[in-house]
């Protein structure tokens, strides 16, 4: 019976997991240095000078490991790599947290891809396996986390277990009884004498329990994170083989992509006549404004969900030169569908101007044009690489959309059109003329009313100081308030000849934008160093 049972249970071990217990002479410090080097990066500081270096500590990490375990890095791999690097320096140079978020996101995505890259045939993977293999990896490297500990105790048992390597792990273990050791006599030493106290000030500061405490969970958390990947990774119970699902029989996708087909290409015949030969009058009390506020989102809506159905027919019907007629036709009028949406939006972005959702909409169109051509492609080229295709889509062009920080684009085009010390009259739409600064020359392209939306103005990152603190000078703002203690309370500050330096609300949104950048000015530091915050001081200088 105990034969039996051994026989049916799972291979636990495998050729590289054992190469890990033989090599846990640099598996176990290199985690630990690695998790260090985290802590110091990472703790209290999300988009420092340091976070790139962090990251490129990432990938050397990983290209030692796979040298440890024998495994060389595959073909296409650079690209993972050079996006991983480029995301890192752009959330260093970026003060926009929703870049910072999704630059740390897509880091993320991309490191997890190019691990199954290196342990796994991904060749014929599409975004579902990918999807399921990175949920799996991550939950299930939780069953890992006692891997380090088994390891030490297999290594030490190992009779050519080497002596340096037993020294080494004296040494750490040295360490972890001796820095506690060292903050508890420091503490005492500072409270025995006050010239020592003031001198270790700053390092006191920061010795807190709750700081402590906090240190030591991050440095424990990656340590147990990075070996346990690693070693679920090399157990290789990730499937590799992708079923073909094209079973279904392609009646049904021709009937239902066939009644959605007729419905877009009146639709479509509309807005060629409509919006873009202009041959259709606007319903009774619209505007363009009013017009192309109703349809963008939605058409953006259906045309991710013509990508779902093209992209489902694709994978779970039977081959048809109907179908892939009816999916070329479809694919088609979602192009129309991205650029009347695009469109309306530019009319929109006319009338009431940027925000970076509406940037972000106009991206998202970019990368859906861009993803249905590869689309067109795959449905008469099977072989043709869709998933690593869209990829690179998705990829370079959010490094374009993070590196042209959105920010600084959003204040150019509608401080462009604001009101400043330097003013042109223009007609409004009503007749009324007013005053506004054209930056580009010539005629406008936004705007039938001057921007006014300085609320808006106020929440815009450092990322938007080369435009936004120009403008503040030509309003007449006192940039030297930026180095008074509250910029906020400057504004109501008495000068000595009685004057009172009170604006009205309009003008007020400057110092509360001076007030948010110098709360950031204060977090810089060797180690925090941001280069957007740092360029943002230098205009007030």
């Amino acid at each position: 019976m105990s034969d039996r049972n051994q026989d049916m249970s799972p291979k636990t071990e495998t050729e590289q997991t054992m190469r890990m217990k033989e090599n846990f002479g640099f598996f176990g410090p290199a985690a630990l240095v690695y998790a260090v080097f985290y802590a110091f990066c990472m703790y209290k500081n999300g988009s420092g000078v340091t976070f790139p270096f962090f990251v490129a500590a990432s990938l050397l990490f990983l290209c030692l490991s796979l040298s440890k375990l024998r495994i060389t890095l595959k073909r296409g791999s650079f690209f993972y790599m050079a996006a991983i690097v480029l995301l890192g320096v752009s959330t260093f140079c970026t003060d926009d947290g929703r870049l910072i978020f999704f630059n740390k996101a897509g880091i993320f995505l991309l490191m997890m891809s190019l691990l199954l890259k290196q342990f796994f045939d991904t060749s014929k993977w599409k975004l579902g396996k990918y999807l399921s293999a990175i949920c799996q990896l991550v939950v299930m490297s939780f069953g890992e986390l006692g891997r380090p500990f088994s390891d030490l105790a297999g290594h030490r048992k190992n009779a050519g277990e080497s002596k340096g390597s037993g020294k080494l792990w004296y040494v750490v273990l040295g360490l972890v009884i001796g820095v506690p050791i060292l903050f508890i006599v420091l503490l005492l030493l500072a409270s025995a004498d006050v010239l020592f106290r003031r001198m270790t000030g700053n390092i006191l500061q920061n010795l807190r329990p709750g700081n402590i405490l906090n240190i030591l969970f991050r440095i424990a958390f990656i340590f147990f994170a990075s070996y346990a990947l690693i070693s679920y990774l090399c157990r290789h119970r990730i499937k590799e083989e992708v079923n073909d699902w094209r079973q279904g029989e392609p009646v049904l996708a021709i009937t239902v992509t066939g009644l959605l087909t007729v419905l877009y290409l009146l639709f479509c015949g509309i807005q060629i006549a409509g919006l873009f030969l202009g041959r259709m009058q606007l319903p009774e009390g619209y505007t363009y404004a009013m017009y192309a506020r109703e349809g963008f989102f939605q058409l953006l809506a259906v045309s991710l969900l013509n990508l779902v159905i093209v992209l489902v027919c694709m994978s779970l019907f039977k081959s048809s030169k109907l179908l892939k007629v009816i999916l070329t036709v479809m694919s088609l009028c979602t192009f129309v569908m991205i650029a009347s949406s695009a469109l309306r939006m530019v009319i929109y972005i006319r009338f009431y101007y940027l925000t970076f959702l509406r940037l972000l909409v106009l991206w998202s169109l970019a990368v859906l044009a861009l993803l249905f051509a590869g689309v067109l492609i795959s449905i008469f080229l099977e072989r043709f690489p869709m998933f690593r295709y869209s990829m690179a889509v998705v990829t370079l062009l959010y490094l374009a959309l993070s590196f042209a920080h959105p920010d600084y684009v959003i204040a150019l085009v509608n401080v462009s059109n604001a009101y400043r010390g330097t003013e042109v009259q223009t007609a409004g739409a009503d007749g009324e003329s007013f005053s506004r600064t054209n930056l580009f020359g010539g005629e406008f392209f936004l705007a039938s009313e001057s921007y006014q939306d300085y609320r808006y103005l106020t929440g815009l990152s450092a990322d938007a100081a080369p435009v936004m603190v120009p403008y503040l000078e030509d309003l007449g703002y006192d940039l030297d308030a930026f180095e008074a203690e509250n910029v906020i309370a400057y504004v109501y500050e008495t000068r000595g000849n009685g004057e009172t330096l009170f604006r009205s609300e309009k003008n007020d949104f400057g110092y509360f934008w001076m007030r948010k950048m110098q709360e950031k000015a204060r977090t810089l530091g060797i180690r925090t160093f941001n280069l957007s915050r740092y360029r943002m001081t230098r205009y007030f200088r």
